[in-house]
């Protein structure tokens, strides 16, 4: 009964409807069960927006990192059209950097190139995918490099130190207890 042609493809959803609306409630309620006594101590166990805000906060509120001067007039990709609006761009897209080396190790500037990459519009023609600005995530990967935080893997790409994984999952374990007393 699934089956049914685009004409009628009204009566499929209003079928579906109550199956979507019970797996969301299911998929919540089980989210909720996983949650309840989960104590946070990586950087996987938090969100990655929670624990992106604040792993940026904390480099702006350590000084170490150093924004060049071309920070505020660089674009991040040839399919973008302005910089960043943000002021702190720079923060936020370094913790993004350095959560997904922490998740997944060996990833070098190709690799971000590619992640941070997006579609360029060609006017009349179709879209196209462009990759991100290699100058950006090159500097970034030399700032951590000099904090410590990652190192150069044999294999290729970049990899976290022991060091730089203590300092993110103490950032993960404080950005969960600030989510935590936000909830309440």
């Amino acid at each position: 009964w699934l089956k049914v042609s685009l004409s009628s493809n009204r009566v499929v959803t209003q079928r579906l409807r109550p199956l979507l609306a019970f797996a969301a409630m299911s998929v919540q309620f089980y989210d909720a069960e996983f949650k309840e006594n989960h104590k946070v101590k990586t950087v996987k166990d938090v969100e990655a927006d929670k624990f992106i805000s604040a792993f940026a906060q904390h480099l702006k509120r350590q000084g170490r990192f150093e924004i060049p001067k071309w920070a505020d007039v660089v674009k991040t990709s040839k399919a973008k059209e302005l910089p960043p609006s943000d002021p702190d761009w720079l923060y936020t897209r370094t913790a993004s950097m350095v959560r997904k080396i922490y998740i997944r190790g060996g990833t070098g500037v190709g690799g971000f190139r590619k992640v941070y990459g997006g579609q360029f519009r060609r006017g009349t023609m179709t879209n196209v995918f462009c990759k991100s600005s290699g100058k950006i995530a090159r500097y970034i990967l030399q700032q951590l490099e000099e904090m410590g935080l990652v190192e150069q893997d044999e294999a290729g790409g970049r990899k976290i130190t022991k060091e730089g994984q203590r300092e993110l999952d103490t950032v993960a374990v404080q950005a969960a207890e600030v989510e935590e007393d936000d909830e309440e």
